[in-house]
């Protein structure tokens, strides 16, 4: 008998397993950045993805594209990429390739080679600007300091890696994010001085 309550007893001071210490009861992870601040992707003065030519890259479409060949499908992706210095650079492309990686690479580096020069007014554009392009009507109004980029996820994208920082916009007639990037860029370039 005695035995028997001893090895109960073992039994049920078995070592627990450790917690991960990057890990909550939730399951939800965070990374540790080197100020030794946790960061749970929120961040995105620490998530930005600078270059060491200070470009900054954000792929706003990715889509998975097929061709039909005598053997079957062969499935490829299509990446958008938008880059730009936040100085009033700005430039737009896409890449094909067999995975992400590499399609975001040929879109980033066609992107570069594209980049346009935008005249900003401090933190917004000097003019109220319309501009059609396609099925796409793009409405574009300067904005008092402090409004914040008022727009939608494609043109945002854009906006915000010239270096817009106030402004108004509304976009009528088209939901393609490939078609809102470019009428977007056309349409900063299409504004005076």
């Amino acid at each position: 008998m005695a035995t028997e309550k001893n090895e109960t007893k073992t039994t049920e001071n078995k070592p627990i397993a450790k917690a991960q210490p990057n890990a909550r009861p939730s399951g939800r992870t965070f990374t540790v950045r080197k100020d030794g601040q946790r960061d749970r992707g929120r961040n995105k003065k620490h998530n930005r993805q600078n270059n060491p030519d200070d470009m900054e890259k954000r792929i706003v479409s990715i889509r998975r594209v097929s061709h039909t060949y005598k053997g079957g499908k062969r499935l490829s992706l299509s990446v958008l990429v938008v880059v730009g210095d936040r100085k009033g650079r700005v430039g737009a492309a896409m890449g094909k390739g067999p995975d992400v990686k590499s399609a975001e690479t040929k879109a980033y580096n066609r992107a570069k080679k594209s980049m346009v020069e935008i005249k900003l007014n401090n933190t917004t554009i000097a003019h109220e600007i319309f501009h059609k392009k396609g099925a796409v009507k793009i409405f574009m109004k300067p904005a008092a300091p402090g409004t914040g980029v008022i727009a939608g996820a494609s043109m945002r994208s854009v906006l915000e890696l010239v270096g817009v920082k106030d402004i108004l916009t509304k976009i009528i007639g088209a939901s393609n994010p490939i078609t809102n990037v470019y009428a977007t860029i056309e349409a900063l370039q299409s504004m005076k001085s």
